[in-house]
């Protein structure tokens, strides 16, 4: 799940979350003993349902989960981490700078709310984990996916269900059924519960920006709005 030449970055990143993440408020002091089996390992075989060279943007990234650790296994995407409060971002920022030196350049922090960017970037993969229902997650990260492009949401044993109640929202976003995938079989104790969705008709796709104005999707160029640092 970590390429050899990556596992000083997970242990460093790790080590963060033991004891400033614990510190801070965003790993509760029970999780750190099991940061290896319930977080890190969980989330690092996301990766299996991200292609190669792809975007990726992380909404509601709190401590960096799962969008860090997809950075850190990952080398070959480019994550943006999106999250909405100054605690958290900071977290991420001096993160991302200790880890700097060991080799990550693949992170962008953004300090801000996903409807900021709607209309402005599109992505090849937009994550989330424990972030909010389908039904509401759908409407934040939908307008980010580019037009061939896939929400994979972590959602557990919860996946069926949230995707029955969010069925009127799939409708008229027009998305094709989700696909609930088991990832990491074989690798992991417990394989990570994905629920994937992508474009009905990949040709016709649209969105209404954060502003009501109806945009195109498609690939756009320049920065995310907010206040973000490339790494």
């Amino acid at each position: 799940m970590f390429p050899s030449g990556r596992l000083a970055l997970a242990e460093r990143y790790a080590d963060w979350l033991a004891d400033e993440g614990v510190v801070r408020g965003l790993i509760g002091p029970r999780e750190a003993p099991r940061l290896w089996e319930r977080h890190l390992l969980n989330c690092a075989v996301l990766g299996e349902a991200v292609p190669e060279g792809a975007r990726v943007v992380d909404l509601g990234s709190g401590a960096g989960l799962p969008g860090l650790v997809l950075a850190v296994a990952r080398p070959d995407v480019d994550v943006t981490l999106v999250e909405p409060l100054l605690r958290r971002t900071t977290f991420l920022e001096e993160v991302c700078a200790d880890l700097a030196p060991l080799g990550l350049d693949n992170v962008t922090v953004v300090r801000g709310r996903a409807e900021a960017l709607h209309g402005e970037r599109t992505f090849d993969v937009v994550t989330a984990r424990a972030l909010a229902p389908l039904e509401r997650l759908l409407g934040w990260g939908m307008p980010l996916v580019d037009p061939h492009g896939a929400l994979v949401a972590m959602k557990g044993s919860s996946a069926l269900a949230e995707i029955e109640a969010a069925a009127p929202v799939l409708h008229r976003l027009r998305c094709a059924p989700p696909e609930v995938l088991d990832l990491g079989a074989g690798l992991v104790e417990q394989p990570t519960r994905v629920v994937r969705v992508v474009w009905a008709e990949p040709s016709e796709v649209g969105w209404r920006s954060g502003r009501g104005a109806d945009r195109p999707a498609g690939r756009r160029s320049g920065r995310p709005s907010g206040t973000g640092r490339r790494r």
